[in-house]
């Protein structure tokens, strides 16, 4: 299975539709529609993605809903567990080196996703990834930004970024997506292999970064919301079969329950009658001595006893 975790979500409908469909032609199956939310959290948080799109969609695509906060004043609070009960999915984008750092030591979300559009103010070293890759955050590289942007510095920033980040990552951990706009954005999964190959992953790596890493981060945030700790998963099962009839007879009222054919219950004891007289044990053969024996004593019986001589 291949999954594509960045669509961003818009009002538009019909090139939303649009890509979904070409999404779902190129092999992917599974996308996470994405909602972007900046600065200071409001008070009631609602998820503006709906649960059922107001559009047909392709029947074999599981979509799913994500909300991406920007990360930039690690002193604030941002409720992200207030925040995860809307959403299957929850990613972090650090726009400094110390949101990086909170984001990758203690704060519980899926994903980090930094926006590779940009120039990053930090170096990417491996000791400041290390402990989310310890955690089991991935790191998302979305190649959207670098494939139809017409700035040539964006797409140089997409690709400086995307080489330090699998550099200081040394591969693992890493989640690529397509953040596509517009359909002609998006990419096949032979594609995305074949482009962070050339940025420095090995084709296995590139393989899991649209496969088994994704679907991780898909698996571990619904452990999060469906179970206890991520240990102990809630699941239905265990309730006592529901009896459709009475299972007691009033035998005062109605008196002594008898057999409704009689002639059935006969044939029954005939029938185990039978089955016993079948059963019997067969007598063992009888051995030359025992008939020269038994012929002896009939004739015995016939004759009667020889008479004395003399």
């Amino acid at each position: 299975m291949f999954y594509d975790l960045n669509i961003p979500w818009t009002e538009n409908q019909v090139e939303l539709q649009r890509i979904l469909a070409f999404l779902a032609e190129l092999g992917y199956d599974v996308v996470v529609l994405n909602h972007t939310i900046s600065g200071k959290l409001p008070p009631d948080l609602t998820c503006p993605i709906p649960a059922e799109l107001p559009f047909p969609t392709p029947p074999k695509l599981q979509i799913l809903r994500r909300c991406t906060l920007i990360l930039s004043d690690p002193s604030q609070n941002y409720r992200l567990s207030n925040l995860a009960k809307h959403y299957d999915m929850i990613a972090l984008r650090p726009t400094t080196e110390k949101a990086l750092q909170l984001a990758c030591q203690t704060l519980d979300c899926d994903l980090v996703s930094i926006d590779l559009t940009q120039r990053f103010p930090a170096y990417f070293r491996h000791k400041m990834l290390s402990p989310g890759i310890q955690r089991g955050v991935k790191f998302e590289i979305c190649y959207g930004g670098g494939v139809l942007s017409s700035d040539a510095i964006a797409r140089r920033n997409v690709i400086q970024n995307a080489v330090g980040l699998i550099r200081a990552t040394r591969g693992r951990g890493i989640v690529v997506s397509s953040e596509a706009k517009r359909a002609l954005a998006c990419r096949a999964p032979a594609d995305v292999m074949n482009l962070v190959t050339v940025w420095g992953m090995s084709q296995e790596k590139g393989i899991e970064a649209v496969g088994r890493e994704a679907r991780v981060v898909i698996v571990q945030a619904g452990l999060k919301r469906t179970s206890y700790q991520g240990v102990v998963d809630v699941i239905e099962g265990g309730e006592r079969p529901k009896l459709k009839g009475p299972t007691t007879i009033n035998t005062k009222a109605k008196g002594k329950a008898r057999p409704e054919n009689t002639e059935q219950t006969n044939g029954d004891v005939d029938s185990k009658k039978r089955k016993a007289e079948e059963t019997t044990v067969e007598e063992k053969p009888v051995s030359k001595r025992e008939q020269k024996r038994r012929a002896k004593k009939a004739r015995l019986e016939v004759n009667g006893p020889p008479a004395d001589e003399g």
